[in-house]
């Protein structure tokens, strides 16, 4: 192992260390990121015909369909003990979505057959690698026990706090009706890309943030009383590392340089998933980029250290539902 990998896997048992802390104290049975769910729907995953032939790879290979899990969430951590983050509060939004039954020798991890995409409500990543998570949080610290943070600190994250204070001042009013991104990259096959879901009809925001704490649940609830969600799934190619470089999620592909293409088509039909059995799936399931085929690898800095952060994670989580019951 060369000295930057060990240099990586110190910096991402730091940060591990101080997620599972985190997740103890405030919430053992939680998810320690997007620990609110606004609904896990069941939906189908359908490869587009006549893809470009640069696209037929691992589950886009031919035209099929799968059954999937999409899991929507409010990004952050537990404010509290179990307490959740109103949606009133501003906050990134995830998607994750979890293709079932897929065949094929996957990356080892914590359960096989599944092949899962992770996206967010923004097109870049608020930070540069995972030394960045031990910086935020240095910062949040010490906002949170009114301590002033150092002036290099806040030099040093000057990028990374303009990107989440974008992220945080976003107003949607409906998760089934907004653009997610991958942030990061990942392979297909020998070259790499990055995705995106983009639904099919794109809300208007709204000039005002519904007061309900749970407004975004109720929202993606009523939508699908009557109503239809579908998605694109679009795909994005490296170029260079000048224009679309692999380590710095916080620069955006631009579409100028890289265009999306369609691969595939999500549907979310009509459904009741406001349920407490729909519930207790939501908080059984794990979602993690590393729950893939070899040639859909996430790559970069930031999701080799999910592998272990996300693993970890969901092995005390449900340890500790297990020892509760």
């Amino acid at each position: 192992m060369n000295s930057r990998n060990d240099e990586q896997a110190v910096v991402t048992d730091k940060v591990l260390a101080a997620s599972l802390q985190e997740q103890k104290a405030k919430g053992p049975a939680l998810r320690q990121v997007h620990s609110k769910s606004h609904g896990l729907v069941t939906g189908k995953f359908k490869i587009e015909e006549n893809i470009p032939e640069q696209c037929k790879i691992g589950v886009f290979t031919k035209v099929q369909e799968y059954d999937v899990w999409v899991r929507f969430s409010n990004a952050s951590s537990p404010k509290s003990l179990n307490g959740l983050k109103p949606d009133t509060e501003g906050d990134a939004r995830g998607m994750a979505i979890q293709l079932r039954n897929i065949k094929g020798n996957q990356v080892p991890e914590d359960e096989s057959n599944t092949q899962d995409f992770i996206l967010i409500n923004h097109h870049v990543f608020f930070l540069p690698d995972v030394q960045g998570y031990i910086d935020f949080r240095e910062f949040q610290e010490a906002i949170e026990n009114g301590i002033s943070p150092s002036p290099e600190l806040v030099q040093k994250l000057a990028p990374s706090l303009a990107i989440a204070k974008q992220m945080s001042q976003k107003i949607i009013g409906n998760p089934l009706l907004v653009q997610y991104w991958s942030t990061t990259p990942y392979k297909l096959g020998s070259r790499f890309i990055k995705f995106s879901v983009k639904p099919s009809e794109l809300e208007v925001p709204p000039n005002s943030i519904p007061t309900s704490p749970n407004y975004l649940r109720e929202a993606m609830s009523e939508y699908l009383t009557h109503r239809q969600a579908t998605f694109d799934f679009l795909v994005q190619f490296y170029v260079d590392e000048d224009k679309t470089p692999i380590e710095n999620p916080m620069q955006e592909w631009q579409e100028i340089d890289s265009p999306f293409t369609k691969v595939a088509t999500i549907t979310i039909p009509p459904q009741v998933f406001d349920s407490i059995e729909r519930k207790e799936l939501d908080e059984s399931l794990s979602f993690t980029p590393w729950h893939t085929l070899p040639e859909h690898e996430p790559v970069g800095s930031i999701n080799l250290s999910r592998r272990k952060i996300y693993h970890e994670g969901a092995k005390a989580r449900r340890s500790f539902s297990q020892t509760s019951h």
